[in-house]
């Protein structure tokens, strides 16, 4: 699970001793009301941390080690409001783990046309001050995010917290968990994948538990806490008439109550923030898991089915990623198409695993047959899911390197209702159309599990490929086969060159 807590920015402004103490206390003041501006229009999932204007190299180093020690701060946005000497950032910039933001703007909008002197230009020369920072980084090699427009601008705004969204999931990406209950399912290739590596390149730990592990504490649960959630089932969700207190099956959905208690409190006192499970191996479990896998989705954790840890880390980022935003991500995986009469399609769904923060309605919480795994019929949540832009997202080891592959998407209401479909769902319109999307996704050897995410966008998924330094491939509204084929071709080059010999 990722914290309750706000991630931090810590907002650094750069500038020199020459120019003498009341010009740089004119420079902290302005710098604070850019924070404050920052922070004052309501659309950063962060907080910005003022800190002192920086005008020599060991007070510069000094902060970013401390940037790089607080679990707090997820990344560092810089500013030059004035001409600050570049080689002065050096070693900072060199020491530097968390991302960076080079911020270009100033503190007037506008230019006082008739007021304006050099004590003006003196002080509001940014323009001067960052083009000299940015040679520096580039000289260095630093990866970044640069934005230049106004502060009070909502696009710049916008375009800062896809990018602070980016770095509060790398952030969660690097300190995660992740247990596996078994292993995964027997002869599927794309949910095989390095560990070390994974752990390595994106912090992951990846480890495998026993299924009775799990269910020595399922069975442990105690009646007077199923007794409480299910009565929570009750109230949160449209209960089945057999499910519900007296009915046929009520036992069933008590039993899904205590697979949600014992996975949950496994999770918790592992410190655990994704898991995985997998039909072929499920112990002691007379059920499936599927109404707690889709509520501890709902709560931000990350999940995986048939043991597939890479979605599963993917999902948990993706959902600190898109928190506070009102818009849900859940793990989904294409399933069929619709290629006409209308427009084409794809119905995505999974067994029982779809998170229900992408309901467009109140869930109904149904229990149906389920002919795989060889247990009792397994609880679930159904319902359809809310209409609008989002996007898919795969993760996939290629053995030199991993690939994320990113599909902008448009997610519809079903051409006609779904009665005999007792499974979540959703329903979408894939850029730049169906036939492209497919042949693209497939030419790149993208997973068949995904996220589906219509909290996070593309630019986000940029920015957190940038900073994990992986491969993303887009497919977007301007996709086509050759210059998508081009692209692969360009990126094996470069991946190859950028490993050394």
């Amino acid at each position: 699970m990722f914290s309750a807590a706000q991630p931090q920015l810590w907002f650094l402004t750069g500038s020199q001793s020459l120019y003498g103490q009341e010009t740089l206390a004119q420079v902290a003041d302005q710098s604070r009301q850019i924070q404050r501006m920052l922070a004052g229009s309501g659309r950063l999932s962060a907080e910005i941390v003022a800190k002192p204007v920086l005008t020599e190299p060991a007070a510069i180093r000094g902060v970013m080690l401390d940037a790089n020690a607080d679990p707090r701060c997820v990344g560092v946005i810089a500013w030059m409001h004035t001409f600050s000497p570049a080689k002065m950032w050096i070693t900072g910039l060199d020491v530097l783990r968390k991302p960076l933001l080079h911020l270009h703007t100033q503190l007037n909008e506008s230019l006082p046309w008739q007021s304006i002197d050099m004590d003006f230009m003196n002080l509001n020369q940014a323009a001067h001050g960052d083009r000299e920072f940015g040679h520096i980084q580039t000289r260095l090699g630093v990866p970044r995010k640069t934005v230049a427009g106004h502060a009070a601008d909502p696009s710049v705004v916008a375009r800062i917290d896809d990018w602070a969204r980016a770095a509060t999931g790398k952030a969660h990406l690097g300190s995660l968990r992740l247990a596996r209950f078994g292993d995964n399912m027997r002869d599927v290739a794309v949910t095989e994948g390095d560990k070390v590596e994974a752990e390595l390149k994106f912090g992951v730990s990846v480890n495998t538990y026993g299924v009775n592990d799990l269910v020595a504490l399922v069975d442990a649960a105690a009646d007077k806490e199923i007794d409480a959630l299910v009565a929570e089932y009750a109230d949160r969700y449209l209960l089945a008439p057999e499910l519900a207190g007296g009915g046929a099956r009520h036992e069933s959905l008590r039993y899904a109550a205590r697979i949600e208690l014992g996975l949950r409190r496994f999770l918790t006192d592992g410190g655990f923030g994704a898991f995985t499970t997998n039909f072929e191996d499920l112990g002691g479990l007379r059920q499936l898991p599927g109404l707690a896998v889709q509520r501890l989705m709902a709560d931000g954790y990350g999940f995986g089915g048939e043991g597939d840890w890479k979605t599963s880390a993917l999902l948990a980022a993706t959902k600190a990623m898109g928190r506070g935003t009102g818009r849900g991500t859940s793990f989904m995986e294409d399933y069929t198409y619709h290629f006409g009469p209308g427009e084409p399609k794809i119905l995505g769904a999974h067994m029982l695993e779809v998170c229900p923060s992408i309901a467009s309605a109140r869930p109904s919480c149904e229990i149906h047959p389920l002919g795989i795994g060889g247990r009792e019929d397994p609880v679930r949540l159904v319902f359809d899911t809310t209409p609008g832009a989002g996007v898919v997202l795969g993760l996939a080891d290629l053995g030199d390197r991993f690939r994320f592959v990113a599909n902008e998407i448009e997610v519809v209401p079903p051409d006609e209702p779904l009665p005999g479909l007792p499974v979540a769902r959703s329903v979408w319109k894939p850029a730049p159309s169906l036939g492209a999307s497919a042949e693209a996704w497939i030419t790149a050897g993208a997973p068949h599990h995904t996220v589906l995410s219509q909290a996070v966008g593309t630019e986000t998924i940029r920015d957190f490929a940038r900073m994990l330094d992986v491969e993303l491939l887009v497919i977007d509204a301007a996709t086509t086969a050759d210059a998508f084929a081009d692209r692969m071709r360009w990126n094996q080059a470069y991946y190859r060159l950028a490993q050394g010999f």
